[in-house]
């Protein structure tokens, strides 16, 4: 998602990594990948509601704001200076800002108010059409983006329009403060109409994405504004802006390469993950199938506990690989289906060690969640092992996969016993809340198996 007002290599790229869990990462990917594809039938209708209704405004607003002092050459440079602007782009987690704030406000005091969204209009145009002739966008998609993204500059219009038209002036701060207020105010109207009714996405969603793009924008904004002021005698001036975007690409073509090894990254992590969890399914098939359970039910009740993405991240990986170690265990054992004797319980318990074990050799980010898993049978009362740890001395995410393990294990079918019902599992999981398992991971994974 852009929005038109702002919206070694190893080593950085798992510093980006660390920001973006599984989800964030899909993301990227799709909004990368839809540029090129043609706009779907529910998302057609919004962006014609959308950016049609912006032409409706902006082809009216030269009648209702008429002005005089255009000059051609003055918007055709403008226009130019906004499309080298709006190509610049950084991705910010799963959104998009541009550093066009450095040639939005220059440009509503350089030409008449009422042509200041057409302008914007014709720069985001020009912008697109540079990555339609090198096949990077649908066409289809470049003439429906250009209605939604060129809304913010309808806001800052109409603000100017009613409290400060004319010369820029540092005495007029709070109403250029109110304009840009009213800049977001339209972009996010326009994102959320056209992302709500077109794909689906909800409004929570949209709020970090566009948090940081606007940041952005309020960054960039008092240079927008010095610009303008020097520019108000010097027309010509706002050019000298434009060599910025040279460097600001340079860093956004890195930011992107960050990224790119980041994502390449992180599905080298979950592929690792997921080709050792097929060992454990291989050598152990209730393990793995388990395994795979628990994963699930672990990702739903982290979400619900509020876990931020990189703890998040932790809690999928830990409950794919919290049974790792009993690779080294006999299968003897892990299959034995009597109870086990005092020696047995003794070196069973060594699995979440040597699953510690075996992630630290592999490191990185699998190397991260080794301490989860070696506390992974921890209880809340300190009964638990390998270190006997109580209460939060137990990393969260392993009091969730301890949890989530107990209510997987007790509703799945066994060859010498059938599964519980998700019910009588839950009361189990609270008759034990404060010995063996944390109460509030119980009652999140409560509301998350009731839903």
């Amino acid at each position: 998602m852009s929005s038109a007002a702002g919206s070694s290599a190893w080593a950085e790229s798992a510093s980006v990594e660390a920001e973006l869990d599984h989800t964030s990462t899909e993301a990227i990917e799709h909004q990368r990948a839809r540029r090129v594809l043609r706009v779907g039938n529910r998302d057609r209708w919004s962006a014609v509601l959308v950016g049609g209704t912006f032409f409706v405004v902006a082809a009216a607003l030269p009648f209702l704001l008429p002005g005089s002092g255009f000059r051609w050459l003055t918007a055709a440079l403008l226009v130019g200076a906004y499309a080298v602007a709006f190509r610049v782009e950084f991705e910010i987690g799963t959104g998009t800002a541009v550093p066009t704030q450095l040639v939005l406000v220059p440009l509503l005091f350089l030409v008449p108010l009422g042509m200041a969204p057409l302008c914007v209009a014709a720069g985001i145009a020009l912008a697109n059409l540079v990555d339609v002739a090198a096949r990077k966008m649908h066409a289809e998609r470049m003439v429906f983006s250009v209605g939604v993204c060129a809304w913010h500059s309808v806001g800052p219009v109409l603000v100017l329009a009613l409290f400060a038209d004319g010369p820029p002036r540092l005495s007029r701060t709070p109403v250029y403060a109110a304009a840009l207020g009213a800049q977001w105010a339209f972009d996010f109207a326009a994102n959320t109409l056209r992302l709500r009714l077109g794909v689906g996405v909800s409004l929570r969603a949209l709020l970090k994405p566009l948090g940081w793009v606007y940041l952005v924008d309020a960054t960039l904004a008092p240079v927008g504004l010095a610009v303008a002021l020097t520019a108000a005698g010097h027309p010509s001036a706002f050019l000298l802006v434009v060599p910025l975007f040279g460097l600001l690409a340079v860093f956004a073509r890195e930011r992107r390469v960050r990224i790119d090894h980041a994502v390449e990254l992180g599905h080298a992590y979950r592929g690792t993950a997921f080709l050792l969890g097929d060992v454990v399914e291989a050598d152990d098939a209730y393990t793995g199938s388990h395994s795979r359970d628990v994963v699930s039910l672990t990702v739903e009740v982290a979400e619900a506990l509020g876990l931020d993405a990189r703890d998040r991240q932790h809690a999928e990986f830990t409950a794919l690989l919290h049974d790792i170690g009993k690779i080294r265990i006999p299968a003897a054992i892990i299959d034995k289906p009597g109870a086990l004797d005092a020696d047995e319980r003794a070196l069973i318990e060594t699995h979440t060690l040597e699953g510690e074990r075996m992630l630290l050799q592999i490191g990185g980010l699998l190397g991260e969640v080794g301490h989860h898993v070696r506390s992974c049978h921890e209880h809340y009362d300190g009964s638990g092992y390998p270190d006997g740890l109580s209460g939060d001395r137990i990393p969260l995410v392993a009091r969730i996969v301890c949890c989530c393990d107990a209510f997987s294990a007790m509703t799945a079918d066994r060859p010498y016993r059938a599964g519980r019902s998700a019910a009588e599992a839950v009361a189990e999981l609270w008759r034990c809340a404060g010995s063996q398992f944390d109460p509030r991971v119980v009652e999140a994974l409560t509301g998350v198996v009731q839903r």
